[in-house]
């Protein structure tokens, strides 16, 4: 076994694999960015090696200096983690001439599998099945335009290179396939640097199944049962689960069985998946397409660890030292069901933004490590609650990386129990700064589709109504805890003599404090705690009125009685921002001062600004150009994915305030817009 290695990533990866490595007794060495030295990464490791600017280009994606690191420090092995360089041969290929172990496949099966075409055309002529499409390497665009046609629409354009969505984009109609091309293959070239695209059939009630393959040198390959990602946005995971529901022990076995076709059919050695398209049968059963290998640890890796109880990272760790595997086949078992929910940093409301910031309030509900078996022969029930993250509270989400903050995993003996600790968890789980998918990923758990296990990637499409713009936290409910933490807060300032007091103590009648609140950017609302004769509380929002009992408790939590209902509330306070998590979701809230809000003006909303910090790619109106409301202006590139700005109005383009390829901030001015009888 290696005594030192090198983590070749950032974030919750890199973490990870370090967990594992300390409990092994090797050392670890992380490498960091200029926005990474402070990073979770580099305090979970025993050394870090500084290797450039933010950039992924100019630090994590040199593997020159990668490697040079690794040579300096006496690492004898490197673990790539998953991104950048995970499945690059050319760096795997230049670990091995330096003769320091890659922790992953070898060149020639990264290689092999590397572009989906070969892949697929590897994989028919092992009689894998393939969705129908065009596969091969002339790329012309009057070529492509023709095979999307013999296809039949709709079609899906991938980038050969490519993987997480980026590159990737359904064209239903023939005028429409022209523009999606050129920006698929502007995606992958600044993604992957590789444009090539393939054309194929789009299935239309897809279900993505993906089955877990390990190789060692000695010629023994086992698959570790499957995982089911079909809950995605914009091609991109949010929620996977293990084992696939629905799946039939017979369908398991045959896809099993392919996938370790597939590996042996590269020589392949390590981690890997092959990643399947599964559409319903008349009979109901599963008709499955291979789609791409993943060669390397995939993010929803911890669901097949918490079904089998196994450590994942520690086979990574045990083939590349030489090891046989530690199980065959028949050795292997599923254990209950794990479902994995990626928190992100963006906003669901707003087509999943990108979003950025530093993490005020990171809480995370109650966890224990993974109860990992430590001698790999039998299954153990993992924590029914695990956290993978790779940011501490205060650090912020930039846009030089993935938006991904955590994965939150939860295990159950059945799906259901399962299902019931992802919501609990998802409820205790408070986030306050850049806007975040938490309340979105329980509402998509609640939902009919996925409780039932009606699952295909359209889903999020599907339940669109439960999914988005949902009924807010009541204000009355929210102004109570913003209530009660500031009583709570102001009560060690206050004596025991009445003068000193600040909750409006008189000699004779009752007293009433007025609090103003603004949530989000309107809805102000006027609030009035009543102290009664008696002593007795009473809430004013509006016209409504409800008595009040408020008892405060460590850790920012009150127990409040409002009226009849008795709830629990964690309140966050950031100044003048206040964040109230209740059971039935979260309020954002302002405390307003009225003096200074007198002084506040209108924005002009005829402007167009930037959603979030980014490229800009290209501009597609130009000055003195007439548009029209909704029309596509400019694309900016930010969190690796194009995001497209629209004409909020009709008018005429005065000014382009940029030029391709130049940064811009969040809320920068991108270009002006005046109305058509100005122009």
């Amino acid at each position: 076994m290696f005594t030192k290695i090198l983590i070749a990533n950032r974030g919750e990866i890199a973490c990870r694999v370090a967990a594992t490595a300390r409990r092994l007794g090797i050392r670890t060495v992380a490498v960091y960015s200029d926005a990474d030295a402070d990073a979770a990464h580099v305090a979970a490791c025993d050394e870090a090696v500084h290797i450039g600017a933010p950039a992924a280009r100019d630090s994590y994606l040199r593997s020159e200096r990668i490697l040079a690191a690794a040579q300096r420090t006496g690492a004898q092995a490197i673990h790539p983690g998953y991104g950048f360089l995970s499945e690059n041969e050319h760096f795997a290929q230049a670990c091995a001439d330096a003769g320091v172990v890659f922790i992953g496949p070898p060149a020639r099966a990264i290689a092999a599998m590397g572009s989906k075409s070969a892949a697929k055309a590897l994989m028919g002529a092992a009689g894998v099945p393939l969705v129908p499409g065009y596969h091969g390497d002339d790329n012309s665009p009057a070529l492509l335009a023709r095979e999307a046609q013999r296809i039949g629409y709709p079609v899906l354009i991938k980038a050969s290179a490519g993987g997480g969505g980026k590159g990737m984009r359904r064209v239903d109609r023939a005028d429409d396939f022209a523009d999606a091309l050129a920006a698929c293959q502007r995606e992958a070239k600044a993604s992957f640097g590789d444009e090539h695209v393939l054309v194929e059939r789009y299935v239309t009630r897809p279900r993505h199944i993906e089955i877990q393959v390990f190789a060692d040198a000695h010629g023994n390959a086992v698959y570790l049962f499957e995982r089911d990602c079909s809950v995605q946005r914009r091609h991109q995971k949010v929620l996977e689960e293990a084992p696939a529901p629905g799946l039939s022990a017979a369908r398991r076995a045959e896809m099993g069985a392919a996938a370790v076709a597939a590996a042996k059919a590269v020589g392949y050695v390590g981690a890997g998946t092959v990643e399947f398209i599964a559409e319903p049968t008349a009979d109901g059963d599963l008709r499955f397409f291979f789609m791409e290998m993943n060669t390397r640890l995939q993010v929803e890796h911890p669901v097949t660890e918490a079904i089998t109880g196994l450590d994942l990272v520690e086979w990574q760790l045990r083939v590349a030292a030489g090891e046989p595997l530690p199980l065959q086949q028949a050795q292997l078992k599923i254990g209950g069901h794990a479902i994995e929910a990626r928190i992100c940093a963006e906003n669901p409301d707003a087509g999943f933004l990108p979003a950025t910031g530093a993490l005020r309030t990171l809480r995370w509900p109650a966890h224990v490590a993974f109860g990992r078996n430590a001698d790999a022969q039998a299954f153990h029930d993992p924590a029914p609650v695990r956290v993978d993250a790779g940011v501490r509270e205060g650090d912020a989400i930039t846009p030089h990386y993935d938006s991904m903050i955590a994965k939150l995993i939860v295990w159950g003996s059945d799906r259901a129990q399962a299902l019931a600790r992802l919501d609990a968890a998802l409820r205790d789980t408070h986030i306050v700064g850049p806007h975040t998918n938490v309340a979105f990923l329980r509402r998509a758990v609640a939902t009919r589709a996925f409780t039932g296990a009606d699952l295909d990637t359209a889903l999020i499409e599907r339940e669109r109504a439960a999914l988005f713009d949902a009924p807010p936290l009541p204000i009355e409910l929210a102004a109570a805890g913003v209530v009660a933490h500031t009583l709570a807060a102001e009560a060690p300032l206050q004596g025991a003599d009445p003068w000193s007091r600040r909750d409006g103590f008189r000699l004779h009648g009752g007293a009433a404090r007025h609090f103003h609140l603004q949530r989000g950017s309107g809805d102000e609302h006027a609030v009035v705690l009543e102290r009664l004769h008696d002593g007795a509380l009473r809430l004013r929002v509006g016209d409504g009125s409800w008595p009040l009992q408020m008892r405060a408790l460590p850790h920012g939590r009150h127990d409040l009685q409002l009226g009849e209902r008795r709830v629990p509330v964690t309140v966050y306070a950031h100044g003048e921002q206040v964040s109230v998590f209740a059971p039935e979701g979260r309020a954002d809230l302002r405390e307003v001062d009225d003096i200074a809000h007198a002084g506040e003006g209108a924005v002009d909303g005829g402007q167009l600004t930037a959603p979030m910090p980014g490229k800009l790619i290209a501009y597609l109106a130009q000055p003195g150009d007439r548009v029209a409301r909704g029309q596509a202006l400019a694309v900016i590139e930010a969190m690796k994915m194009e995001h497209t700005i629209h004409a909020p109005r009709d008018g005429v383009v005065a000014e382009c305030l940029y030029t391709a390829g130049d940064p811009v901030a969040e809320g920068s001015e991108l270009l002006r817009l005046e109305s058509a009888a100005a122009g």
